[in-house]
């Protein structure tokens, strides 16, 4: 899984580039994540339960066996004194391995009723290069 590993080296790479602060950053919140997978067409489904932050405030960016989504949910200004604190707010990002190759150039986000729902088209496999010889049997 080696490769998987390197390309979530670089989409951190790519990230830093969009988000500084997520280099150093303390996991202040974490959001939730389902993956699913569907047949007709062959796609991975992934589910990122994201209430209450700006969607022009998320970045995805995805490679063909990994995920990695990134962003801030800000706390409200003008809150008062706090009598209860239980809501997470803050940067986040979470990674996302990929169990299928997927095409990342026909992926497609959007975010919808504090879910952000990201489609990720599995790629056709390619045709093995190598000949096979076939023995053929008499029945």
């Amino acid at each position: 899984m080696g490769h998987a590993a390197e390309e979530i080296e670089q989409l951190f790479a790519d990230l830093w580039e969009v988000f500084p602060f997520s280099r150093g950053m303390r996991r202040s919140y974490r959001p939730e994540v389902d993956v699913y997978r569907t047949e007709d067409p062959p796609s991975l489904t992934v589910v990122v339960e994201l209430p209450g932050v700006d969607p022009s405030q998320v970045k995805v960016v995805a490679s063909p066996q990994a995920l990695l989504i990134a962003g801030e949910r800000q706390r409200p200004k003008d809150c008062g004194q706090y009598q209860q604190l239980e809501i997470e707010y803050g940067p986040f990002q979470r990674q996302v391995t990929l169990a299928d190759d997927v095409d990342p150039e026909q992926a497609t986000a959007t975010y919808e009723r504090g879910f952000l729902t990201i489609k990720l088209p599995i790629a056709p496999r390619p045709a093995p290069a190598e000949r096979i010889s076939i023995v053929v049997t008499s029945s």
